[in-house]
């Protein structure tokens, strides 16, 4: 074997380059004070410059053929990245909060989530059909539905179903429309979540955080005293890391015998076309149910005493967590390629410009509604994973709330695991949607019912008291 050739090194050139994108956009970020002030997270600065590159200096001096495929690997690391995120999230044990939360509450933050999607979806629907019926025919009538999975979900979901969209239905530059979505959702989030934040503190209602007071708060909550050693015969980190991996493997599993049975004819055409690819494209979906059954199984066997011990550690699962969604979002945004939206730019603006509004009106009104107790901190952290991603909610929520005081962290964690249940019916629709015209206008009736039945369930769990209403 001839460890010579370049083969054998792709992955640690890919990830080296990534690895100094971050850390140059660290740099710029601490020492320019327009980006610190941003908000704007530092591997969304990392992935900007990297797409800069990409599709300037690599394009010209490697040449086109390089060029590919170095956006398919980003793209390989985007879709697994977030799969290994979110099953860290989905093996955390849930945390001891200062702030009680009131009955109710975890479900009307799963429903508030899901509810974020369809408002988006409704809104991208409806001006994907506008637009397609006026100024630009050749638009996918379906492109809408790139809107929620893009701002609501991040770019690992947005590139997978854009993606779809593109290889199966035939979106010409879905898979880079989707992950442009995604990466104006990250500046949306920053830019409208500063200027909020600098309307909180004029008004008063919120104070300076102290981010270093927050640092050492977090540092106190490192592991609990029932969890396994930091180091025995084995790394404590290691078990994390082979806890995330046996999940992931089990998710594979799910995932292959699935796609090897429909390719069987379970289903027929409809599980071979549309179930088979959404599966695939839903990895961090089934990786976080698999999570979920993995904890539920630790705590059961805690119970019976076949388990003394806890083995995940959530300042672990965090770190790693957050490392991966660093890596996806440099990658996710290097990825998109600039040729592909050539043809979109006027709806894709316009597109983006009304969700963005649409998202942060309607966060900070059911916010208001539903977490009156800690409302600027639901709102921020809310308005920041529903435009980017949860790290990009965390980013803002650590503006108002340093040390996690309230609930609204947990609520982050807790509604997406009850969005899964309640969104199950849109993942549905997403691959409904691009079917056909009549599939779209079903679809956006559907969600429009969904839509008032889970507007209806939040009013009645949220009740409007004297208080509240003053």
């Amino acid at each position: 074997m001839d460890f010579s050739q370049f083969e054998f090194w792709t992955g640690i050139v890919h990830f080296g380059i990534l690895s100094l994108l971050l850390l140059f956009a660290n740099v710029l970020r601490r020492k320019i004070p327009f980006l610190r002030k941003s908000l704007l997270p530092t591997a969304v600065i990392a992935g900007f410059i990297g797409l800069l590159v990409k599709e300037t200096v690599m394009l010209r001096l490697a040449g086109f053929e390089a060029y590919m495929e170095t956006v398919i690997y980003l793209r390989m690391i985007t879709y697994h990245a977030i799969a290994i995120g979110f099953i860290a999230l989905g093996l955390k044990i849930n945390p001891f909060m200062k702030t009680e939360t009131r009955k109710g509450r975890n479900v009307s933050s799963g429903l508030l989530i899901v509810s974020t999607y369809l408002i988006q979806g409704i809104a991208g629907i409806t001006l994907s059909l506008f637009l397609a019926y006026t100024f630009f025919p050749d638009l996918f009538k379906a492109s809408g539905l790139l809107l929620p999975l893009g701002f609501g979900q991040g770019p690992g979901q947005a590139q997978n179903i854009g993606n779809l969209y593109e290889t199966t239905h035939g979106f010409i530059g879905g898979t880079t429309f989707g992950l442009a979505v995604a990466s104006f959702g990250f500046i949306w989030a920053s830019s409208a979540g500063v200027i909020y934040l600098n309307y909180l503190y004029r008004k008063g209602k919120i104070e300076k955080s102290d981010e270093q007071k927050a640092a050492l708060t977090s540092a106190q909550e490192i592991e609990t005293p029932d969890e396994i050693p930091l180091a025995e015969a084995i790394d404590k980190f290691t078990i994390q890391v082979s806890l995330i991996l046996v999940v992931y493997l089990a998710t594979f599993g799910f995932i292959y015998g699935s796609n090897v049975l429909f390719n069987a004819g379970l289903l027929g055409d409809f599980g071979q076309t549309t179930v088979g690819p959404l599966i695939v494209g839903f990895n961090f979906i089934i990786g976080m149910l698999f999570a979920l059954a993995f904890k539920r199984l630790f705590l059961w066997l805690r119970k019976v005493n076949l388990m003394t011990r806890q083995y995940p550690n959530n300042y672990m699962l965090n770190r790693i967590a957050g490392f991966v969604f660093d890596f996806m979002i440099v990658a996710a945004i290097s990825a998109i390629r600039i040729e592909d939206l050539s043809a979109l730019w006027i709806p894709f603006v316009l597109m983006v410009f009304t969700i963005g509004l649409v998202t942060i009106f309607y966060v900070k009104h059911l916010c208001k509604r539903i977490y009156p107790e800690y409302e600027h901190a639901a709102t921020m952290g809310m308005f920041g994973m529903l435009s980017g991603t949860a790290s990009t909610g965390v980013v803002l929520l650590r503006e108002v709330d340093p040390n996690f005081k309230t609930p609204a962290a947990s609520d982050l964690v807790v509604g997406s695991t009850m969005a899964i249940l309640f969104g199950f019916p849109i993942l549905l629709l997403v691959g409904f949607a691009p079917l056909g015209t009549i599939h779209t206008f079903i679809t956006l009736g559907l969600m429009l019912v969904f839509f008032g039945i889970i507007i209806f369930a939040l009013h009645k769990l949220n009740p409007v008291s004297d208080s509240d209403a003053r």
